[in-house]
């Protein structure tokens, strides 16, 4: 490829995907504004008109920053890609504290914290206007500037040891280095998957012990049912920070433990509570996490294996004015190219990720051995978090790594339809 057309090939390729993401907005929001004038009569039985309309301004003020956040992002983007800004600094950087790998990755790290700083208002924004607006905020500004800091630290005590050692390896291994990074890489998440929830999490949220009584024994009557085996059942502060509620499992083996957050416990009933437990432990006993773990495992081979196929290229350096033969550079302009090429791989993700909410809703509901307990649980979600109730196809089809909640009641209710109509021919079956 010409030198001189890369990076204007890079940056028509950012507007593209800058262009696509608007349309699709732009389609979401002309659908939400369609449907805004009164409560969908699918909705009716448990969503007040004040509480809908509430969702539908929520979605539409959320939509509308977002548009803003693509384009900061999509210039700033084209900027640092088009105006030779990146080689400039990278030679000065250089100049000074010389091309060891110790130096490249410092160079990676004072980028990405620069651009980080750059998305700063924009954070601000969303959590003190925004968030603030439709009463979900909770977090106070020490907290929003401590949270932060906690979160440069992480990055500079784990995040750029890995980014050196990454580039080392570029030097120990040959060409094979693309293998043995992507082999580090895959240690490193794991260790992360276990460390996470005893060392990294603690530092953000308090986690408490969820208080022995009814709730506590029929959340652990479920486990047992299920065969989930977790360390403790914990509740976490959410409400330190938000009004949002949600539930998890983190962990693998005997660090594993099953987290509510404060503010689901407070909105839903025990019978909701359990059905939401279930479907978290049908994620597990589908074995959800594991083959996400090997599918991000397999996407990331692939990855490394592409950076280094351009790494030996001379176009791939010169075409965005660097000299070849130095690896932080080629994984700079991989790194900012990367989610041009990702957005379009973002439906087959959610696609699949949809699938398993399918599953783990199914599991759930056999667990529990109803529907109504889960629907119920799903709606009261859906209403406090203000979500979308009326997101265009495509939208939701795109973006959504969860079924909308229609989607997810019908299936639930055509799942049990199948059911009972399979009970009595399997009963007419027997001798």
């Amino acid at each position: 490829m010409p030198e001189n057309s890369v990076i204007h090939v890079a940056v028509a390729l950012i507007v593209v995907r800058w262009l696509v993401q608007l349309w699709i907005g732009w389609l979401n929001h002309r659908h939400v504004q369609k449907h805004a004038g009164a409560v969908p009569q699918a909705f009716q039985d448990y969503i007040d008109p004040a509480t809908y309309q509430k969702s539908v301004h929520y979605t539409l003020a959320k939509s509308r920053f977002h548009e803003w956040e693509l384009a900061w992002s999509t210039l700033l983007l084209g900027l640092l890609l088009a105006t030779g800004v990146l080689p400039r600094t990278y030679k000065a950087f250089t100049a000074t504290f010389g091309t060891s790998a110790w130096a490249g990755a410092a160079y990676l790290f004072v980028l990405g914290a620069v651009m980080a700083l750059l998305s700063v208002p924009f954070d601000w924004y969303s959590q003190f206007r925004l968030e603030e607006r439709f009463g979900f905020n909770t977090t106070t500004v020490r907290t929003w500037i401590v949270d932060r800091l906690k979160g440069a630290a992480l990055a500079l005590i784990l995040g750029y040891p890995l980014i050196v050692l990454v580039l080392k390896l570029v030097d120990w291994t040959g060409q094979w280095w693309w293998l043995w990074a992507w082999a580090a890489m895959m240690a490193f998440q794991l260790l992360m998957v276990l460390i996470a929830p005893v060392l990294i999490m603690p530092l953000f949220n308090k986690f408490t012990p969820l208080a022995e009584g009814s709730l506590d024994a029929r959340l652990k009557a479920l486990a047992e049912r299920t065969g989930f085996r977790a360390k403790s059942i914990q509740v976490m502060d959410g409400s330190k920070r938000s009004r949002h509620s949600n539930a998890f499992f983190t962990g693998f083996g005997r660090f594993r433990k099953i987290v509510f957050f404060d503010t689901l416990i407070e909105q839903l009933q025990e019978p909701e509570l359990e059905a939401v437990l279930a479907h978290e432990i049908g994620h597990y006993k589908k074995r959800h996490i594991h083959k996400g773990l090997a599918w991000s495992a397999l996407i990331s081979l692939a990855t490394f294996y592409v950076l280094a196929r351009l790494a030996a290229t001379e176009w791939f350096y010169r075409g965005f004015g660097f000299q070849p033969g130095e690896m932080a550079p080629a994984f700079l302009i991989f790194a900012l190219l990367a989610g041009t090429v990702s957005f379009w791989l973002t439906p087959f993700a959610n696609y699949w990720s949809r699938r398993f909410e399918y599953q783990a809703d199914a599991f759930a509901a056999d667990a529990v051995g109803e529907n109504d307990s889960l629907i119920s649980a799903l709606r009261k979600l859906n209403e406090k978090n203000l979500s979308n109730l009326t997101p265009h196809p495509i939208y939701s089809g795109f973006y959504y790594s969860h079924p909308t909640l229609l989607e997810r009641e019908n299936a639930l209710r055509r799942a049990a339809t199948v059911k009972r109509q399979a009970e009595p021919a399997a009963a007419s079956a027997l001798p």
